[in-house]
C-alpha cells in the first residue's frame, strides 16, 4: 500500500501512562482504500498530519469502526514520542490531512521496552541502524579482554610461590 491521505476530523487526544490516543473520523459514507484501510488496522503506520510540526511518526493502528455518520481511525503512540505528541495538541478538535502509511515494524517492536542492556542506537526511517562512533567495535572487546587475561596470567604467575614475597633476616627465627 502507498501513502493513503484522508481529510479527517482530528476528534481527540488522550493520554494514559504508556501511550496516547489518538482518534480521527472520516465524515459521511465516503472512504478511500477501506479494503487497504481495514487490512493495516493491528498493525503498525507511519502517521503524518499534515498542518502540524510534528512530522512522522510511528503509531499503532489498532480499528477502524464505520456507521451510518462517520467511520472512527483509532491509533496509539507511544510515549517516547512526546516531543512530536505536543506539537498536535494545537489540532486536536480541527479538521486536518492525515496521510498514513505502512511501517515495516512490528506490534511487538512497537511496543519492546527501550530499558535493555546493550548499546545505543537509533533507527533510521528507512529501517538501517546507526551507533555512536564512540561505540566498541568486537575486534577491541577482544583485544582487551585479551589484554585484561594476560595480566591475570602474570600476577598469578608471581603468586605461585607463597614465600616469595617474604623476607627474612638472620634475626627471624620460626621458634
Amino acid at each position: 500500500m502507498t501513502k493513503t491521505t484522508l481529510n479527517v476530523l482530528f476528534k481527540k487526544m488522550q493520554k494514559d501512562d504508556k501511550k496516547e490516543v489518538l482518534e480521527f473520523h472520516v465524515q459521511g459514507n465516503e472512504l478511500p482504500n477501506t479494503q487497504e484501510l481495514v487490512g493495516l488496522a493491528g498493525s503498525i503506520v507511519i502517521l503524518n498530519v499534515e498542518e502540524s510540526n510534528a512530522g512522522t511518526f510511528n503509531a499503532e493502528f489498532v480499528s477502524v469502526q464505520k456507521d451510518s455518520k462517520k467511520t472512527t481511525l483509532k491509533f496509539n503512540i507511544k510515549g517516547d514520542s512526546d516531543d512530536k505528541v505536543i506539537k498536535l495538541y494545537p489540532h486536536a478538535g480541527r479538521s486536518v490531512t492525515l496521510f498514513m502509511e505502512p511501517s515495516q515494524m512490528s506490534v511487538d517492536d512497537f511496543y519492546e521496552e527501550d530499558d535493555h542492556e546493550g548499546f545505543e542506537y537509533k533507527i533510521d526511517k528507512d529501517g538501517t541502524a546507526n551507533v555512536s562512533p564512540n561505540q566498541m567495535t568486537l575486534d577491541e572487546l577482544d583485544q582487551e579482554e585479551s589484554e585484561v587475561q594476560d595480566e591475570t596470567d602474570k600476577k598469578e604467575d608471581d603468586h605461585d610461590d607463597p614465600f616469595a614475597d617474604v623476607n627474612l633476616s638472620d634475626d627471624d627465627s620460626l621458634e
